[in-house]
């Protein structure tokens, strides 16, 4: 089935490459979604923050939302609509987030079919692990610093930080801490409800609504 009708549904996954074992979500989209509203959609489901640059490229073309002193696009991201781009199943695409870390989120079309009366859009229905924390530098950064916070180190340091009452002090290490405790857990729930409840648009109103480890 290809895409001719703005009621298409595409489900695709969506994998950040180089990361092992995989970082993924297989998310249902709307046809009518805009590749502006899918960045938003992509940085919700990796819990990411919108603050660096990004580019889709589809049919060796580039597209993204302008940010000053970034990239110019032929291409108007809040315009063109996923059913726009022809796009058939098995149909790969690339997403680049933050051109520094060069995070690549490889999305592959697995099915189009029609939405299911009752249900709401945008919708995550499977995936796995927290998407990684950014300015960590990039995948094999990524890689090494998972191979550092093992269970072992956690529970450690977790220890050490009671016994000395340092419990509050380092809150940059905290968040690590918390962040590999929870790597494993993914709240669909919770994601779910971030998807369909943020405005999917260039609204400063998203990132406000953004939730992070801190």
């Amino acid at each position: 089935m290809t895409a001719t009708s703005t009621t298409a549904l595409f489900q695709l996954k969506a994998v950040i490459a180089d990361i092992s074992p995989m970082i993924w979500r297989r998310l249902l989209i709307p046809g009518d979604t805009t590749l502006a509203q899918l960045h938003y959609i992509l940085q919700i489901a990796f819990d990411w923050s919108d603050e660096y640059l990004h580019c889709f490229k589809i049919h060796a073309k580039d597209y993204g939302i302008y940010r000053p002193g970034g990239l110019w696009f032929s291409g108007d991201a809040h315009e063109v609509r996923l059913f726009d781009l022809g796009l058939r199943v098995r149909e790969r695409f690339v997403y680049e987030y933050n051109f520094y870390d060069n995070w690549q989120v490889q999305l592959r079309v697995e099915a189009i079919s029609e939405p299911v009366s009752g249900e709401s859009y945008p919708k995550c229905t499977a995936g796995k692990r927290c998407g990684p924390i950014e300015d960590c530098g990039g995948p094999i950064a990524f890689q090494k610093l998972r191979g550092e916070f093992s269970d072992f180190y956690i529970a450690c340091e977790i220890a050490q930080m009671l016994d000395s009452g340092e419990i509050n002090k380092s809150k940059s290490e905290l968040r690590w801490l918390r962040y590999w405790l929870n790597f494993e857990k993914l709240d669909f729930a919770k994601l779910n409800g971030r998807l369909q409840q943020s405005p999917l648009d260039e609204d400063p109103a998203f990132r406000e609504q953004i939730i992070y480890f801190d």
